[in-house]
């Protein structure tokens, strides 16, 4: 903001100094020509002193050659005359010499008017600017500062600027729905953190029980043969029980920690393709990838948009990721009542074992080394593509050059 209100003193300050030099012109302009009636009053005394005939009759003479003189006759006092004139001799009479200087202070006040007019709306706008869009702008500068910090228990203050209400209640949004997935992470966290509390305690009653067999057993205290028997039927018995807790333990740090909302409705192939096509086109030209979207006939889909818009974009960031960067491309083929999207990509190196992992969660195949994620991309793809009743698949197959291509394809039912 101090900023703008310093380039904002500067401008003003530029638009008055314009305005006082276009008015020192003018006027040194209009001082000029002042002086320039002189001049030709001098010439019209030569015309009058080379010419009798004039000196006789002066009104003979043309005042068109002349810029200032209006009229020229014999002086007499008597006469009123309403212009400015010089009174000169010649061969003993005197003669009037009537002149306009071309001053017009009406034009002079109306180009003033115009030019304090002109820096007046310079003020107006840049008060309006200032005040409707650099200050709202100004409170926002520590906004997404505050929410990377997590600062997300603070409404924002709503603006009713036409400029930034919308963008104010986009981020209100946001923060509500960052705050409430982090109460319910942290609410998931907290009973996560229980169960396993509970199922740690409950394993160290089997596991002593253990123990003692195995004490006993090593210090002979079981002196015949059933004894023993019961002692080992113990401990198979308590290893079941602890192999019961382990696979609670597997199935809790498996179980779907994402809670995905769809919304599934009636949506053009067409509104969905024209987004994707648009950004990928521009970030992948960039890249120097080639990227091809096959011919489509548009069709009215079973989906939520927005989600099978993100879905589109999962994979084709994986194809980026992973690829080799030659070639993406986007087909598309029809199966029953279901419209197949194909996002293909060059330079696929998974081995076939790893195809029937890559849509569970946390699973990174031998291709991501050295490459950042979390190998959750392809999950949410099949958990959203599963809540609109569709499905999602890979496959991979040879190209030229004994070079892999590796398709994902998204199954999505038409209406």
């Amino acid at each position: 903001m101090n900023k703008f209100k310093k380039a904002s003193i500067l401008i003003i300050i530029a638009e008055i100094l314009i305005i006082i030099l276009l008015n020192i012109i003018y006027i040194t302009n209009i001082r000029v020509t002042g002086r320039y009636y002189r001049v030709e009053a001098e010439r019209v005394v030569r015309l009058l002193e080379a010419d009798t005939s004039f000196q006789e009759n002066p009104e003979k003479i043309d005042i068109s050659q002349f810029n200032t003189i209006v009229k020229v006759s014999e002086f007499d006092s008597s006469e009123i005359c309403n212009n400015d004139y010089v009174v000169e001799e010649v061969a003993g009479r005197l003669y009037r010499i009537e002149y306009e200087v071309g001053e017009n202070r009406s034009t002079f006040i109306m180009m003033n008017i115009g030019m304090v007019a002109g820096l007046l709306l310079t003020i107006g706008v840049l008060l309006y600017i200032g005040y409707k869009v650099i200050k709202p702008f100004d409170k926002m500068t520590s906004l997404t500062e505050q929410l990377a910090k997590g600062n997300l228990s603070t409404p924002l203050k709503e603006e009713k600027s036409r400029f930034f209400g919308r963008f104010l209640w986009g981020m209100d949004m946001l923060r509500e729905n960052l705050e409430d997935s982090k109460s319910k992470n942290l609410e998931y966290q907290k009973e996560k953190k229980t169960m396993l509390l509970s199922l740690s305690h409950d394993i160290k009653t089997p596991l002593s029980a253990i123990q003692l067999y195995s004490k006993a057993l090593s210090e002979g205290i079981y002196d015949t043969e059933e004894k023993k028997q019961e002692a080992l039927t113990g401990i198979q018995s308590k290893t079941e029980e602890i192999r019961g807790y382990v696979d609670e333990i597997y199935k809790l740090s498996r179980e779907d920690f994402m809670e995905l909302t769809v919304t599934p409705g009636e949506v053009y192939l067409k509104d969905v393709m024209d987004g994707i096509t648009a950004y990928y086109k521009d970030k992948l030209s960039v890249q120097h990838t080639d990227f091809e979207v096959g011919k489509f006939e548009n069709a009215l889909l079973y989906a939520d948009k927005d989600r099978l818009v993100e879905s589109l974009q999962n994979l084709m960031e994986n194809a980026i990721k992973y690829g080799d960067g030659r070639k993406i491309s986007i087909s598309f083929s029809e199966e029953e009542d279901c419209k197949l999207i194909t996002v293909s990509n060059t330079g696929c190196s998974l081995d076939d074992g790893e195809m029937n992992n890559i849509f569970d969660s946390f699973y990174r195949g031998s291709n991501t080394t050295n490459i950042q994620g979390n190998g959750l991309g392809l999950y949410i793809v099949k958990q959203l593509m599963t809540k609109m009743e569709g499905d999602v698949f890979a496959s991979v197959e040879k190209g030229n050059d004994e070079d892999k291509l590796f398709n994902i394809t998204l199954v999505v039912r038409k209406v």
